[in-house]
C-alpha cells in the first residue's frame, strides 16, 4: 500500500465539491420538517422560535465547510485503501462511520443522559451520508 500523499497533487477537487455538496443537502433534507426537525428537536429540548433564525445562515455555512473536511478525509481514506467500485467506497464510508461516529457518540449519549433516538437521528444522516459519498469518491477520482 502506497501511504505517501502524492495523491493530493492529482485528486478531483470537484468530486469533493459535489460530495461536500450532497451531505449538506442531504443534511438539510433529513433535518427539515418533512422528515426529522420535529423528533430531532424534540429529543433536544428545542423550541422552535420563527422569530430567530440569526443563527441558521452561520450553521449553514459552518455545516458546509465541515462537510467539505468530511469529503477531503473520506477521499484520503478510499484513496488509501485502493476501493474502485461504489460498494467499495461505500464500504470505507460505512467503516470510516462505524468507527469515528458510531463508536464515540453512542457511549457520549450514554454519558450525556441523550434520549437514544437523537443518536438514531444523527448517526441514521451520517451512516447515508458517508455511504453515498465513499461510494461517489470511490467511482469518481
Amino acid at each position: 500500500m502506497d501511504t505517501s500523499i502524492q495523491h493530493l497533487h492529482h485528486f478531483n477537487y470537484i468530486a469533493v465539491l459535489v460530495s461536500a455538496l450532497i451531505l449538506w443537502f442531504l443534511g438539510a433534507v433529513w433535518y427539515s420538517p418533512a422528515l426529522f426537525a420535529k423528533s430531532w428537536m424534540a429529543a433536544l429540548g428545542i423550541v422552535p422560535n420563527p422569530d430567530k433564525k440569526e443563527g441558521l445562515v452561520l450553521g449553514m455555512v459552518s455545516s458546509f465547510i465541515g462537510d467539505i473536511f468530511v469529503a477531503f478525509v473520506l477521499l484520503h481514506f478510499v484513496l488509501w485503501s485502493g476501493a474502485a467500485s461504489f460498494g467499495g467506497g461505500a464500504f470505507v464510508g460505512f467503516l470510516s462511520w462505524l468507527g469515528f461516529y458510531a463508536a464515540t457518540q453512542f457511549p457520549q449519549g450514554i454519558y450525556e443522559s441523550r434520549p437514544p433516538r437523537l443518536f438514531a437521528i444523527n448517526a441514521g444522516y451520517w451512516f447515508i451520508g458517508l455511504l453515498i459519498v465513499g461510494g461517489i469518491l470511490a467511482v469518481w477520482k
